[in-house]
């Protein structure tokens, strides 16, 4: 891939592959949040069909470090990824593979299936259902 171009949806997750085989990624809750805690992790990847109070345990930690976020659209797409199980968080360790997801994936999480949105805007939208 050129330096300074964008990957490509599968170039996105072959990059996220070969970073797991370079040793450059925590790979689920735990280990992420342990690696944000030691500031080894410079991107945390998210699945967006992931468990709100999963994210929410890691993103809050990722947010307060000044460390970007960025998400996958499954669980499962992001577990193949990486040659694991569905994975509902990834924390990527070095800088150049982080440089290059960053590009790649989007800063905003892709919409639920049902249509149900991010959290916050559902909850938006419940609040206002009897309205």
């Amino acid at each position: 891939m050129e330096k300074g171009k964008s990957p490509r949806g599968s170039d996105v997750m072959g990059l996220l592959g070969l970073a797991r085989r370079a040793g450059a990624v925590a790979l689920g809750v735990d280990a992420t949040r342990q690696s944000l805690n030691s500031g080894r992790v410079r991107l945390v990847l998210l699945a967006a069909d992931a468990s709100h109070k999963q994210l929410d345990k890691v993103r809050g930690l990722a947010l307060r470090g000044g460390i970007p976020v960025r998400w996958v659209s499954d669980r499962a797409l992001m577990g193949r990824a990486v040659g694991a199980g569905p994975l509902s968080v990834v924390g990527v360790t070095a800088g150049t593979f982080a440089e290059q997801l960053l590009r790649g994936l989007p800063e905003d999480p892709p919409p639920r299936v049902g249509g149900d949105g991010p959290p916050d805007e559902r909850e938006e939208l419940e609040g206002n259902a009897g309205r």
